[in-house]
């Protein structure tokens, strides 16, 4: 077949761009095309190897490439069961807080047996780039929080290797670190936090830091799935923040590799102001993460992502959500944290993932447990079923509803997806809709599809779920 005038234009164009730029420039330029970055078609949700993609996960670590050999049967066998039931997401704290199990990123001095800092330990590093080849190899995201606070105070200050006690490197009395801290991190006890010559100019330990951080990108910069993120739940100062972040960056623009930076504040309302400070700088942080409002429960839940959301409308970034607490001690419960999971997605944001168990089942969030594994399930026949990435979350439609019982995404006019906690019946307002729409269900606790029916538009439609728990309703115009 010959080609058309416009492909033989376009095809000509390319050649010509390829010899203008040299084949490192074509490289890079595929590189780019092809890394996780803000889609471009609406830079709310994320794009890889340039398709949209909704980023869901779960697992039963944190850190999870500290823990090669996680039960029952290693990580790879975790990546894969993830892979296997739609899970494309994975939170990575560079800790080593679990002891016996983890290792610790530097290596002991033969003389004395202490932690020396010039020198790094390969077997931590070493897990860390298998962990992220074996992610590449599967397209899981990973999000890196490079510095984890709960390292640095209580039983894991007393095994870490900044603890002046514990290197060759310097003393208490040349550092200010204390050698014990019993205190919640949350607290700030440790000065671990504020190193830099606009806060405590600790000039001993920065370098330290500095070497740490780089040693973890001159692995990381190679791979093209990953997110950044400095901290975990922090309170700690502006500063800090905006240091690593410009840090990172440096980094990266010297090695030629664009990233993704943002910043996780330790506040469970979005609306308060240290949010500001990733929110009012999209220059420095290119999306935020929302994973501390996964506090809150019911329809407030809701209401404070909708509210961060028009508050980052423009420029729009990706929100990111990787963690859901919904345990036994936070979150509100098990069955309140899938419910987080699907206001989440309904209400448009990038990444939902659901928290690890903690040292007991269903103390924090719901990992990958066989319960995670039917909600992600479901969550992808959705988003067969849905075009997730088109619509747009209000409950102004909806009506009859009461506080927390049905949420709402939609194409107005051509689809609605609805979730509902815990069955109900609402009014659905379809007054747009020219003809007739399939209506159908999923059983989400099933992961399947039941009670398929035609509606008419044109009008007010009662909804009412099948049954009791959670179900998600899909109406798509003929």
């Amino acid at each position: 077949m010959l080609m058309s005038a416009v492909h033989l234009g376009r095809h000509l164009s390319l050649l010509l761009a390829i010899m203008a730029m040299g084949a490192g420039s074509v490289h890079a330029a595929d590189r780019d095309a092809a890394r996780i970055k803000p889609w471009e078609q609406d830079h709310r949700y994320w794009q890889f190897k340039g398709q949209p993609v909704l980023l869901l996960g779960g697992s039963d670590q944190d850190n999870l490439f500290n823990h090669p050999d996680i039960p029952p049967a290693g990580l790879q066998s975790q990546l894969d069961t993830l892979a296997s039931v739609g899970g494309n997401y994975l939170r990575n704290t560079m800790s080593s807080r679990d002891e016996g199990e983890n290792v610790w990123e530097f290596d002991r001095d033969p003389a004395t047996g202490l932690y020396d800092l010039t020198r790094f330990q390969d077997e931590y590093w070493n897990r860390f780039k298998n962990f992220l080849q074996m992610t590449a190899d599967r397209d899981i995201i990973v999000q890196i929080e490079v510095f984890d606070r709960f390292d640095y105070a209580r039983e894991p200050w007393e095994l870490n290797p900044f603890n002046p006690k514990n290197n060759i490197n310097y003393t208490t009395q040349e550092s200010g670190l204390p050698e014990k801290i019993d205190t919640h991190p949350g607290q700030r006890e440790n000065p671990f936090f504020r190193s830099l010559p606009e806060l405590e100019n600790i000039q001993v330990l920065l370098p330290f830091q500095r070497s740490r951080v780089a040693k973890m990108l001159e692995i990381s910069l190679n791979y093209d799935h990953v997110l950044y993120c400095v901290s975990n739940e922090t309170n700690d100062s502006e500063e800090w923040s905006r240091y690593w972040a410009n840090f990172i960056r440096e980094q990266a623009s010297e090695a030629g590799v664009p990233v993704e930076v943002t910043e996780m504040w330790d506040s469970h309302d979005l609306t308060h102001p240290t949010h500001r400070r990733t929110f009012d700088h999209p220059d420095l942080y290119s999306f935020v993460d929302t994973s501390q409002n996964n506090h809150q429960r019911g329809q407030m839940h809701w209401d404070n992502m909708q509210a961060a959301r028009r508050m980052l409308a423009d420029p729009p970034r990706p929100m990111n959500n990787v963690k859901i607490y919904g345990g036994e001690r936070h979150g509100g419960g098990i069955k309140e944290g899938t419910d987080k999971f699907w206001r989440n997605i309904l209400g448009g944001l990038a990444s939902s993932r659901f928290h690890r168990p903690g040292p007991e089942p269903g103390l924090y969030g719901v990992g990958l447990h066989e319960l995670a594994q039917t909600h992600l399930r479901s969550a992808r026949l959705l988003m067969d079923a849905f075009d997730v990435f088109a619509a747009e979350p209000t409950l102004d439609l909806l009506h009859e509803r009461a506080e927390n019982e049905a949420y709402l995404t939609a194409v107005v006019g051509q689809q609605y997806a609805l979730f509902f906690p815990d069955g109900g019946s609402v009014e659905l307002d379809l007054s747009d809709v020219q003809g007739t729409l399939q209506l159908r269900w999923l059983n989400i606790l099933d992961s399947e599809w039941t009670n398929e029916s035609q509606v008419r538009g044109g009008q007010r439609l009662r909804i009412d779920t099948p049954g009791k728990g959670e179900w998600a309703a899909v109406l798509v115009r003929q």
